[in-house]
Order: C-alpha cells, then structure tokens, then sequence
C-alpha cells in the first residue's frame, strides 16, 4: 500500500513538472508584440502615404507622421506628426490635417481590412525640438582635447608604459 501512494505521487510531480515545461514553452513561443502594435505600424505607413500622395492642401507639404498608438480595441488611434517646414507653424499643419480628417480616415478605411476603421486624432509630436536641444547642449559642452586627457592622465600618477 505504501507503495501504491508513494508511486502515485511521483507520478503527479512528473506530471507537474512537465505541465510547467510547457507553460514555458508556451510563454517563449508567443510573440513579443500585440496586434495594436502591427496595426499601429501599419497605419503609421498608410496615413504617411495618404498624406503624401493623395492630399493636395499646401499646409500638409513635407509632413512626417513619426508615431501611432493604438488602443487595444482599435477604435482610436493617436497620429504623432512633425514638419520640416519653417513657414508653416504646426499649429497650421494639425488644422490642415483636421479639415482632411474625413478623407484621410475613408482612405484608409479602403487600404486596411479593418472591421472598424480607427478614430484619428493628431497631435503634435514634441521629441524633434526636444532633440535638437539636447543636440545643442552636447554641442556646447567643453571637449577634451588629446592633449588635455594626457596631462589628465599625468595628474593622476598613471604610468603609460606600465599596465596594471
């Protein structure tokens, strides 16, 4: 008798250990992204494209759509857009894309295979200007010349020949 419930437990541990292996491999074997993300890139490329080739408002020339989140239902979708024009302020941009709102959403109704083709919502995107400053401020900090590291290097006792 004592063998019996020795063995039968074994044979649940056995069998827990390789339910455990597969929950392991269930969890390496899912992708690392969700569907919002897909979609988001895709429509990321599609509304760029839209803007591109099939708007004719002068206001929407040389607009890059960086970003799109998505929410997880995919009913909305935030379009993350940047100018490279210095005449046209991007508060004159984002009235351009929402006077176009309606034909660029019916557009991409078409290209996806969407049940329910996304709201869209733009917004100025705020990390150009933050990098160019950022790009600024390295610029202007002091460089260490060779010459300067040497005498750094003199200062602090280090030998050049001798490695440690």
């Amino acid at each position: 008798m004592r063998f019996g419930i020795a063995r039968g437990v074994g044979v649940i541990l056995q069998k827990n250990r390789v339910f455990q292996q597969a929950v392991r491999m269930d969890v390496m074997a899912k992708p690392t992204y969700k569907r919002a993300e897909r979609v988001a890139d895709q429509i990321r490329m599609e509304v760029a494209d839209i803007i591109a080739r099939k708007s004719k408002d002068p206001r929407l020339n040389l607009v890059t759509v960086t970003n799109v989140e998505v929410s997880n239902d995919l009913r909305n979708a935030r379009v993350y857009v940047t100018t490279l024009q210095s005449e046209n302020p991007i508060d004159e941009v984002l009235a351009g894309l929402d006077h176009a709102l309606g034909f660029i959403r019916s557009e991409l109704g078409r290209r996806l295979e969407l049940r329910y083709t996304p709201e869209l919502m733009f917004k100025s995107d705020a990390s150009g200007p933050q990098a160019e400053r950022i790009w600024k401020l390295l610029d202007e900090l002091p460089s260490d010349s060779p010459k300067e590291m040497e005498s750094h290097e003199d200062a602090s006792g280090l030998d050049k020949g001798r490695q440690v």
